[in-house]
């Protein structure tokens, strides 16, 4: 076999994605601001063409005053050959259930349904290929192949953005799954106030994100990987 032709088939293999995973459950470390705050662990779920992710944060230590009880974020919905098509997304508090969000993906009439604190309102414009702010991370595990820059709408529990990326390399990283060698996903961010993203996926682990940064409003929130399993 030619070195020309080999040469191809490993640039295949990086590029084409492997079977979507049945299970993977992660625990990241949670830092604010440098500081250690407390873990975030997330769970996701694959039934045949449906999918269920938990994210559950709690804090610790002596910064645990400023999140009390827990905050737990849910997507649902359908795996498609492009990758994960979210039907419905909550966020939760433990300390404050009134503050209950939830956003509802109406795919055929490209709406969005909300609801917050007693109140309902709709949204139209839903595009395809949209995320919601859970699912938006582990689309680079359920896409046919890591994009190059890409955009995409994100759903919140109460609003919908445009969300620009670059992907770049994003070099090696040490975990608790041994050295990575990873892709970095920045967003590329319009106004000084908008909210900064950054995702480091592994792309020897399925796309595994590995550590995920946001800065908004003077706050970093970072993600480090202390424990995963992937299974299927």
């Amino acid at each position: 076999m030619s070195k020309t032709l080999l040469l191809a088939l490993s640039l295949f293999a990086v590029t084409v994605q492997a079977a979507p995973p049945q299970r993977v459950n992660v625990v990241y470390d949670l830092y604010r601001n440098g500081h250690k705050l407390g873990q975030v662990t997330d769970t996701l779920t694959r039934t045949g063409n449906r999918y269920t992710l938990v994210s559950e944060t709690r804090a610790t230590g002596p910064l645990k005053a400023l999140w009390p009880g827990s905050i737990r974020l849910e997507s649902a919905g359908v795996v498609t050959p492009q990758g994960l098509r979210p039907t419905q997304f909550k966020h939760a508090r433990s300390d404050a259930p009134h503050k209950l969000a939830t956003a509802r993906l109406d795919w055929k009439a490209r709406t969005i349904a909300y609801q917050y604190k007693g109140e309902s309102w709709q949204m139209n414009g839903l595009e395809a290929g949209a995320q919601d702010q859970l699912s938006q991370l582990y689309q680079f595990m359920f896409a046919p192949r890591l994009p190059a820059d890409f955009g995409l709408q994100v759903v919140s529990g109460r609003d919908l953005k445009d969300y620009h990326f670059a992907r770049t390399d994003g070099g090696t990283l040490t975990t608790p799954l041994g050295a990575l060698a990873t892709q970095q996903f920045q967003r590329i961010t319009q106004q000084p106030d908008d909210k900064a993203v950054t995702v480091w996926v592994a792309p020897a682990r399925h796309n595994l994100p590995v550590q995920i940064r946001v800065s908004e409003d003077g706050v970093t929130l970072e993600q480090r990987l202390v424990h995963a399993s992937i299974k299927g």
